[in-house]
């Protein structure tokens, strides 16, 4: 009985892993590029780094935003992302010839060193790992729900493994790596002392996994995790005189919807940083604090442009558990926690899980073609007792 049990584990194990192994693979491999994609991104175009060899501090994104307005007069300045300190700050723009821009400035030294108009390599990689680049139809993708559904074949994977594996927390102690007992030896050693030693990785690559999968279902069912600010009642809305076409121009600069949201958080550091795109939307601003674990919009403030007033903020004291979550997740997931050096971690955690996929399909490979060879062998064999009969 206990044989049968344990067969039955380790089919089900296979049968989990194995046949959506390339497409997996694919997923790891993207992820774990995704991990150091700002990095990347710095190693090969010039224009993103932000070099300071006068060590000057960094001016604030209104300053930068102020930099490329003048610098573009017809362009409109929407907003801004800020990065690692060794990337430029972005700042989103539109044209007359530019539908969507992003002007890559120095925030040391207010240099527009780039102007890109098309996707970014962050953005592509991050778009590839997450949906697959597939299209999005209103608030749903099918290559966001494809990716998710991958945690749940990890998971199975991890829960089987542990199962098949017996004492497998020998290999923390005694890992055995046999390189001179042929192929399929080797291979189950590479499997197995990967999969232990990454039982850590792949348990958070999963539950976070889980999450998204759980908030896709949110985004298609139109329910927010995080509720959206209220727009700015009319009667708040300044009037023109009559005969007056000219916009109004907003009484709160976004220098002054900075310093509100710095004197309401005092360790606020914007990362996305949104101007309101009608006279009834907000100042929207995004940004990180001292909290290692959390993302780096942990802080989401709506500001009245007309008024000064905070129409909603939060913060990790005022959030639901859910929105704790939603904030937690992708620091876990992309290994942003640490900086570079937990980055680098991630990166190979992410090999080796791309790599176990891969071991994973080729024992896989090897046991079938074994087994159709030996049953030929079999059907050969009666055919010839046959004919001798």
């Amino acid at each position: 009985m206990a044989k049968v049990s344990n067969r039955f584990w380790f089919m089900l194990h296979g049968w989990v892993s194995l046949p959506i192994w390339l497409l997996f693979c694919f997923i790891c491999l993207t992820g774990t590029i995704a991990v150091l994609s700002h990095e990347i991104t710095w190693l090969t175009n010039p224009a993103s780094r932000a070099l300071n060899p006068d060590n000057l501090a960094a001016k604030p994104v209104s300053e930068l935003m102020t930099i490329v307005e003048q610098a573009h007069p017809t362009a409109a300045v929407t907003g801004a992302m800020t990065f690692e300190p060794y990337l430029v700050n972005a700042i989103m723009l539109t044209d007359v010839d530019k539908p969507y821009a992003i002007a890559y400035v120095n925030q040391y030294t207010g240099e527009i060193q780039q102007i890109n108009e098309g996707m970014t390599f962050i953005g592509f990689m991050r778009s590839l790992h997450s949906w697959l680049l597939f299209p999005w139809h209103g608030s749903y993708s099918v290559g966001y729900y494809l990716v998710c559904s991958m945690a749940l074949f990890m998971l199975a994977s991890l829960v089987t493994g542990l199962i098949v594996y017996k004492r497998f927390w020998r290999s923390f102690f005694a890992p055995k790596l046999r390189i001179n007992q042929g192929k399929k030896t080797l291979l189950a050693d590479l499997h197995k002392l990967s999969g232990v030693w990454s039982i850590w990785f792949i348990a958070i690559m999963s539950l976070t996994g889980l999450w998204y999968l759980v908030q896709a279902i949110f985004w298609h069912a139109d329910i927010d995790i995080e509720p959206h600010a209220p727009l700015i009642a009319v009667e708040q809305l300044p009037f023109s005189p009559k005969g007056d076409t000219s916009s109004p121009i907003a009484s709160v600069s976004f220098t002054q919807a900075l310093t509100l949201a710095q004197t309401r958080f005092p360790d606020f550091q914007p990362s996305y940083v949104m101007k309101p795109e009608h006279h009834r939307d907000m100042y929207h601003l995004s940004g990180g604090g001292d909290y290692i674990f959390y993302d780096q919009n942990v802080y989401n403030l709506s500001i009245n442009p007309w008024t000064g007033e905070v129409a909603s903020a939060s913060s990790p004291d005022t959030m639901t558990a859910m929105q704790t979550i939603m904030h937690l997740a992708d620091p876990l997931h992309y290994g942003t926690l640490g900086g570079i050096w937990t980055k680098m971690i991630w990166f190979i955690f992410g090999l080796i899980l791309s790599g176990m996929s891969i071991t994973g399909f080729m024992m896989w490979g090897l046991r079938h073609v074994r087994a159709f060879k030996a049953q030929e062998s079999d059907d050969l064999g009666a055919q010839i007792l046959g004919e001798a009969r």
